[in-house]
């Protein structure tokens, strides 16, 4: 593929005329970069627009706080080039590849030229991150605003070839601001070039004459609903008689594009990796525009879970097309928050492979390249190698089902501290490729001798209670005292993670086979593992926790930063913080009830 290829298929360099498009494949240079190259430095001007073509960067502001982590098919530098300002941010590479530059002149000539290209590197562009659902969106978020307008007097010719200059599909008409009509480019082809009419006649004589309008308070559905009803494409937007914006079906369908079905198709058919990568960079829109529209915690993070599965499956099958077909049979399990269904805007990846037992030694060599390939393509979109080395690369973490067996019944016989670490990690083990049956008898048998040992079970217990919600002494809400995340909470290993291990302990107790940890707490309250006001309780409580974690993670993502874990109490309100203290004060509480071991707790 030739760069420029690469290029235009990406926002906004599609909107380019083919002359604009010859003009900046001649002027694309390649930059190749290592591990901890700097792209640019704050404090100087960027001597163009990065798009990244592989490897991943990092952005931080003038004190070094990360701002976010780019990769494949996104772009830094525009911003600052637009605003012709010293540069606060500096771009350095967090893992090596190459960068298409897009000259800084040329840059500002194209987005002079085209609003496409300005209005994708405005300075607002944090905001186009915002989570937005049709119900709940405003016109004025959707709409671009300063839209393509010429008086009634022009020549059909001439606003034709502004929109092509503009690579936009429709222009308004206007006198003195206020909206005359509209002319799109489905109107030139009707009632122009079909009626054989002179393309030198004033749009006047073919607009559409004072078409239908909304404000900008209108809300995204009322768009859809209209342009549903009059058969229309385009909606002029007017506050206070004046032409303040349009929005097109191309607005809407942009922001509808962002569910996760969209997005797990879109992986489902990626070709190779750095395709799958920029799918996986919709990701934290997609999180914020799941939490903003109000659904669910178990809701939000079962769709970024399974928009990882589609991944990891769609990298499975590269990877085969790549190796040939597989020797044996084999499972791709995931551990962790993926396992668990409970994935987040921040994830690594923790996974494992478990072989039939047919499997040789010389067969080792093709899942060894094909975990590496995973691994490897999970990590280019996003999902990090696990610090702590849980995954099917690892040749421990990738074995035949009979040894998978001999590992969880030994850590039940004998449950050390690693043993209780390392099936705290696997028993929330999920299939999510390739042959389910590998798993079916192992997870049945496992959960059943787990059960019947007390001992693994206290155990376990004394594991899980590593992990304490953050109270002080008064039962406040107790913060990190020092370090990066000074004066904030853990929502992660704060938070959930507590109810996750209770959870875990639940179904071990119980023998019970769900994995996602809101399951759990329902399985162990119907099988009297825990009690009916307990298990009520705890959920009421998860609910509160894991929803202040997504509201933060999708609030950072609204500001145009990366997602983490770590929240200000103090950007809360009183009742949002009281809230939440009573939420860690019934963790606390189970917690309690846990460690002394009660029958029923």
């Amino acid at each position: 593929m030739e760069p420029i290829d690469y290029l235009v298929a990406l926002e906004p360099w599609a909107a380019l005329s083919p002359g604009d498009r010859a003009r900046l494949a001649g002027a694309l240079e390649r930059r190749d970069f290592a591990a901890d190259d700097g792209l640019f430095e704050a404090g100087e001007m960027p001597p163009g627009v990065f798009v990244l073509t592989s490897g991943q960067v990092r952005v931080t502001d003038g004190s070094g706080a990360v701002l976010s982590e780019i990769g494949p098919g996104a772009a830094v530098g525009g911003r600052r080039l637009l605003r012709d300002a010293p540069n606060p941010l500096s771009a350095r590479a967090i893992e090596g590849g190459s960068a298409l530059v897009v000259p800084a002149g040329l840059f500002r000539e194209l987005a002079r030229d085209y609003a496409p290209v300005r209005d994708f590197f405005r300075i607002d562009a944090p905001a186009r991150t915002r989570p937005r659902s049709l119900v709940t969106t405003r016109v004025a978020e959707l709409m671009t605003p300063g839209p393509l307008a010429v008086p009634p007097a022009t020549t059909v010719r001439a606003a034709a070839q502004a929109m092509r200059k503009a690579g936009v599909s429709s222009v308004l008409v206007g006198e003195d601001g206020a909206l005359a009509g509209i002319l799109t480019v489905r109107d030139v082809s009707s009632r122009v070039t079909a009626e054989g009419r002179d393309p030198a006649c004033p749009v006047r004589e073919v607009m559409t004459a004072d078409p239908v309008a909304l404000p900008p308070g209108a809300l995204g559905s009322d768009v859809l609903h209209l342009m549903m009803e009059r058969g229309i494409s385009h909606v002029p937007i007017v506050d206070g008689g004046r032409i303040v914006g349009v929005v097109s079906k191309t607005d809407l369908t942009r922001v509808q594009a962002e569910s996760s079905g969209e997005v797990i198709g879109d992986a489902a058919a990626a070709g190779d990796v750095a395709e799958l990568a920029r799918v996986t960079a919709r990701i934290p829109d997609l999180l914020a525009q799941l939490v903003g529209a109000g659904n669910r915690h178990e809701v939000v993070t079962r769709c970024v879970t399974d928009v990882a599965d589609a991944v990891t499956r769609r990298l499975l099958a590269l990877a085969e097309a790549k190796l040939g077909p597989p020797p044996v049979p084999y499972l791709w399990a995931a551990c962790g928050s993926q396992g668990r269904q409970e994935q987040t805007g921040v994830s690594d990846q923790d996974n494992v492979l478990i072989l039939s037992d047919d499997v040789s030694e010389a067969d080792d060599a093709y899942f060894a390249d094909l975990a590496r390939i995973v691994s490897d393509g999970l990590h280019a979109c996003g999902y990090v190698y696990c610090p702590g080395d849980m995954m099917a690369t690892n040749p421990r973490w990738r074995r035949p089902a009979t040894d998978w067996r001999r590992y969880f019944l030994d850590w039940i016989a004998r449950p050390g501290p690693e043993a209780r670490m390392l099936a705290s990690v696997m028993f929330d083990l999920r299939p999510v490729g390739g042959a389910r049956d590998l798993f079916e008898g192992l997870a049945g048998e496992t959960l059943e001798a787990a059960a019947r040992n007390s001992i693994f079970a206290a155990h376990m217990t004394g594991q899980a209670l590593t992990h304490q919600p953050p109270l002080g002494f008064w039962r406040g809400l107790a913060t990190r005292r020092s370090g990066a995340h000074r004066d904030t909470i853990d929502m992660k290993m704060s938070g959930v993670v507590p109810i996750i291990d209770l959870a875990r302990i639940y179904a071990i107790r119980g023998g019970l086979p769900p994995v996602n940890s809101r399951a759990r707490i329902e399985a162990a309250r119907q099988a009297g593992t825990v009690s009916g006001k307990g298990g009520r309780d705890l959920l009421d409580a998860y609910d509160v926790i894991a929803e202040a974690r997504l509201e933060h993670q999708a609030a950072q993502i609204r500001e145009g930063h990366a997602p983490d874990n770590f929240m200000a109490p103090g950007r809360l309100s009183p009742f949002e913080r009281s809230h939440l203290r009573d939420a860690f004060l019934v963790v606390r509480t189970m917690q309690s009830a846990a460690g002394q071991r009660r029958g029923v707790l």
